[in-house]
């Protein structure tokens, strides 16, 4: 290839490099309004087609075969994880795209790796720095995103398995891989300690998720994400990839930053998250709630509803398993024909993840002006006629603000108990994710309507036609 040619490629692959960094940076910005998030996503998939079209054109390419077979294989694989996953299914559909990430940075950090040990290529010690972050981290994320993948789809048990001593083992595993990585870098050839250290850190993956139950997993899969970020973007700096490096900074920050939120919102302590010691909830001290739970009918809860000038409803897990999204529109609609006022009490981390419940109820047409945070909406239950919970347990738990004894004594959870009238639409009298009884289900203003959420509302919204 002559020099003129090189230095066209070179040239288009760093313009195409820096416009898909500025894509993928405006994108994230646009995903932090609702109504910029779907023009966000476009400019983010813009930008991985640019970084795509750059790296394609990459000199050092000897053979396009393999690369298009992944191509096909990452379509038939994406294509339907993207298109056929239920919302219900989001958690763990991101915790395996985490895996696939994490398992292409710490193959591609391997086989660098081996190139250079193996073929007899010199080897720096940044070099070997970056490839052995970059698979530590990977290792990392690959074997806890597996084990969360499991967890969130009932593959595997969903409650923490814990032993004694099981921080210290864990941290002990940790280490080990940190100290590993110190002697590769102090002596890169030393391949016996660049795999053992890749060993460790894939059962430090392991055991980091192994404690944690599902109700703590919307955090852990938050963190991976960082992980994985992390190590792309010590795969941009052992390959002087200018895009990873950019991309998996961004990756990494915003992964951390929103576990952090996602910790706070959960009352979990971020330490602990860090440790791999968190996720095992004390046992609850008190009994638990105190009282028996009254059954409404479907005429009196539509009479409610129908008089109520005020309703607030409250989304949560329940709702999205039953998908009833739509029949709630429906009810919306059909209330604020009458003259009703209808808002949504969003909780932080309703329905396993952040926005859960925002995407859920958009996809019903409804206003996001409409759902209200849970730091607007508190002060203003007092001046609700009727909130309505649908499918919502733990975020709605008043014992999480007035009973130290409860595990989930000092999370931020909607006040719905001072609304003046509580109907709640539950499967059944079980528990939510904590393990734990609900003050609000007996509270003197609550009563219930069991039943799939889908079901009961459809014969709600029928008994509301008729009145």
């Amino acid at each position: 290839m002559s020099p003129e040619a090189l230095d066209g490629r070179t040239a288009f692959i760093s313009i195409a490099y820096l416009g898909a960094s500025i894509a993928f940076i405006l994108g994230l910005r646009g995903l932090t309004r609702p109504e910029t998030a779907r023009g966000g996503m476009q400019l983010a998939a813009l930008g991985m087609i640019g970084a795509i079209a750059g790296t394609l054109v990459n000199h050092d390419i000897v053979s396009y075969g393999w690369i298009f077979v992944g191509l096909a294989l990452g379509t038939l694989l994406g294509w339907p994880l993207g298109m056929r996953v239920a919302m219900t299914q989001m958690p763990q559909r991101i915790a395996i795209s985490h895996l696939f990430g994490a398992l292409a940075a710490t193959l591609v950090g391997i086989a660098e790796y081996t190139h250079h040990v193996w073929g007899g290529h010199e080897l720096g010690r940044f070099t070997a720095l970056a490839l052995g972050f970059e698979v530590l981290f990977g290792a990392l994320t690959v074997s806890g995103s597996f084990m969360a993948f499991g967890k969130l789809h009932e593959i595997l048990p969903g409650r923490g398995i814990t032993f004694r001593g099981q921080n210290a083992v864990n941290l002990t595993i940790f280490v080990s891989a940190i100290g590993l990585l110190g002697y590769v870098v102090f002596a890169p050839t030393t391949s016996w300690a660049f795999f053992a250290m890749a060993g460790l850190a894939f059962l430090a993956g392991f055991m980091m998720v192994l404690p944690i139950g599902g109700a703590d997993m919307p955090v852990v899969v938050s963190l991976l994400n960082s992980y994985a970020g992390l190590a792309a973007a010590a795969t941009g700096f052992a390959l002087g990839n200018a895009v990873l490096i950019i991309c998996g900074a961004l990756d990494g920050a915003s992964g951390l930053l929103l576990s952090v939120l996602m910790s706070k919102a959960m009352n979990r302590s971020f330490s602990n998250v860090l440790f791999g010691a968190f996720g095992s909830a004390k046992p609850a001290l008190a009994a638990g709630a105190k009282g028996e739970m009254k059954e409404v009918t479907l005429e009196d809860a539509a009479l409610a509803l129908r008089y109520a000038k005020n309703v607030v409803v409250v989304p949560g897990y329940g709702l999205a398993v039953a998908q009833a999204q739509k029949i709630v529109g429906e009810l919306a609609a059909l209330l604020e024909g009458h003259g009703n006022e209808v808002r949504y009490a969003i909780h932080p981390v309703a329905g396993r993840m952040p926005g859960h419940m925002n995407v859920l109820l958009a996809e019903a047409n409804i206003g996001y002006e409409k759902m209200i945070e849970m730091e607007d909406i508190n002060d203003r239950f007092a001046d609700v006629d009727v909130a309505i919970v649908i499918g919502a347990n733990d975020v709605v738990n008043p014992a999480a603000q007035r009973d130290p004894s409860s595990p989930i004594y000092g999370m931020p959870v909607l006040k719905v108990e001072l609304a003046r009238r509580i109907i709640v639409l539950k499967r059944g009298k079980g528990t939510g994710f904590a393990g734990i009884e609900n003050d609000l289900f007996t509270e003197e203003r609550t009563s219930l309507l069991f039943g799939d959420a889908k079901a009961t509302l459809q014969r709600l919204l029928t008994e509301l036609k008729t009145l």
